[in-house]
This record gives C-alpha cells, structure tokens and sequence, in this order.
C-alpha cells in the first residue's frame, strides 16, 4: 500500500468541500472512537476569565437554514451564491434542514445572509 503523506491530507482537504470534510470527519469519529468536540468544550471551559466576559455581547454567528419553505429552488440558489458550493451541496443543506449554512460570521455579515436566504423564503436563525 501507498504511504499517504501529510501534505497529500492537506491537499485533498484543500480540494474538497464542507460536506466531504463533515464526512471524513464523522469516519474518523467513528472509526477511532474520538470526537472532534472534545477539545472545543474543554477549551470553552478555560476560556472565560471572569463572569463580565460572558455578558460580553456574542461577536461570532452561525446563520442555521431551519425550514426551506414552499420556494425550495430559490432558496438553494441563494445557498449557492451565498456559500459558493455546488447544486448538490446546495440541495442537501436544503433538504436536510436544519443545516448550517455559513459558520463564524460577524452579526453584519450574519444579518445579511439572514436576509437573502428569507427574501428567498427559508426560515433562517442566528446561533
């Protein structure tokens, strides 16, 4: 068997898209028997110095795509042109409801994905 190097994971994940990665990850998951959470939760527990940073207003949105509606072509051409991925892609974010579209958005940014992906017709949600 072929040695698959480093650089060779890297250019593949260069190369794919989000729902290939999600999908590689979950294989590795569950394969291995680790979670890719783990470390997140555990850093969110270290990260807060004192209790004012939580009431610090949130600066980072996810923009959740919860219902496509009656008008679901429309709104997978506006996850197209927002996200940029393939019709394909686009149609299972849509059918798979509730999906992240967009992750790690400033609340500007945010909103107005929000507003393209309901003037569309989808029910949308900030997280």
């Amino acid at each position: 068997m072929a040695k698959v190097s480093k650089e060779d994971v890297l250019s593949y994940l260069e190369g794919a898209n989000m729902l290939e990665i999600s999908d590689l990850i979950s294989d590795i998951e569950e394969k291995f028997g680790v979670s890719a959470a783990a470390p997140v939760a555990v850093a969110g527990v270290a990260a807060p110095a004192d209790a004012g940073a939580a009431a610090e207003e949130k600066s980072e949105f996810n923009v959740e795509l919860t219902a496509c509606g009656d008008k679901k072509i429309g709104v997978i051409k506006a996850i197209r042109e927002i996200t940029s991925v393939g019709l394909k892609e686009a149609k299972d974010m849509a059918d798979g409801a509730p999906s992240i579209v967009k992750e790690s958005l400033g609340k500007e940014e945010a909103e107005e994905v929000k507003k393209k992906l309901e003037e569309a017709g989808a029910t949308v949600t900030l997280k």
